[in-house]
């Protein structure tokens, strides 16, 4: 009997909504990795909503450009940064993320709150645990199912930006930024076995698509 009660637990468990997101540095391939989640979710017949951040919401798009947009009349203080980012990042929670979930479809974002605490933690040197604690403050336990961290050699990552169009504003940093924040994500994914997966961005696309392809369709499963 209780293993019976175990079985239905973890069968209600398989078909709940899922929450998933794609973490990585600029030039890391997250287009690339979500337009392949698309197609396996497609195949898998499992509905789904695809957003990103900053952005994702009527409002947070709004604010999305005043963060990216290098405005040369004032420069944006790192601490009105963080704020803006959890600003939209709760406006894209509970108006799209959250109501989205609760209907029975799957979200797929391009970036979550690694990036704040990766970004503004590490690269612009805030602190990890100070934008942790606003993390938690706000996120709560809200998390994401699974996070996939793309890991790119901050060099590479930013020659493939470049190549790809003009740089933002925050593409726009210098390589030591990018390098504080790689760290950040690698002590993230290495502090969250269970729910986050590494893959290496380094290599070519067929290779990413590969492995891409079998963890995601071992954590479908």
């Amino acid at each position: 009997m209780k293993e019976n009660r175990q079985n239905n637990q973890n069968k209600q468990s398989n078909e709940r909504a899922q929450f998933i997101v794609i973490e990585g540095l600029e030039g890391a391939g997250k287009s690339t990795a979500i337009e392949f989640i698309r197609e396996i979710l497609a195949q898998k017949k499992i509905e789904s909503v695809f957003t990103r951040e900053p952005g994702g919401t009527f409002l947070a798009e709004k604010i999305r450009k005043l963060l990216i947009t290098p405005y040369e009349e004032e420069a944006l203080c790192p601490e009105a940064e963080l704020l803006l980012m959890y600003a939209t990042r709760m406006q894209h929670v509970e108006r799209l993320i959250k109501p989205t979930l609760n209907s029975g479809k799957w979200v797929v974002s391009d970036r979550f709150n690694w990036s704040s605490l990766a970004y503004q933690g590490g690269g612009r040197e805030i602190g990890f645990d100070k934008v942790k604690q606003l993390n938690d403050l706000l996120l709560s336990s809200f998390r994401p199912d699974l996070t996939i961290y793309l890991d790119i050699d901050p060099e590479l990552g930013l020659q493939r930006a470049r190549s790809r169009n003009a740089l933002d504003r925050i593409e726009r940093e210098k390589i030591e930024f990018f390098n504080r924040a790689r760290e950040i994500f690698l002590k993230l994914v290495k502090e969250n076995p269970q729910t986050s997966v590494l893959i290496n961005a380094n290599n070519t696309i067929e290779q990413v698509q590969a492995q891409l392809t079998e963890v995601f369709l071992k954590f479908i499963k």
